[in-house]
């Protein structure tokens, strides 16, 4: 199996946690209709309060660039960053 995998920890303020997940309750669907290049794209939350981690797997790089470009990223991923306590923490990973 080829593909890349991305796993993205993000790192939520504690009064901003309701609306993060509602942002990225919109950002997920629009992910998986818009883009032929990936085939999952799920949000975990992690025993540690306010941190979470996002599970992303594409075909190749050009669907990861895809990504990064599309305009619902963009949108709703502006809406994610006022959220956030710092820099996304982004490990991509080659597949197998």
């Amino acid at each position: 199996m080829s593909g890349i995998g991305i796993i993205a920890t993000l790192r939520v303020q504690p009064d901003k946690k309701a609306e993060f997940e509602a942002v990225f309750a919109e950002l997920a669907p629009a992910v998986r209709a818009n883009e032929p290049g990936n085939s999952f794209y799920k949000l975990f939350r992690t025993a540690e309060a306010g941190v979470y981690k996002v599970l992303e797997c594409y075909d190749d790089e050009a669907a990861v660039a895809a990504h990064r470009a599309s305009d619902h990223f963009r949108t709703l991923g502006a809406k994610l960053g006022p959220c956030l306590a710092g820099a996304p923490e982004i490990e991509s990973l080659p597949g197998v």
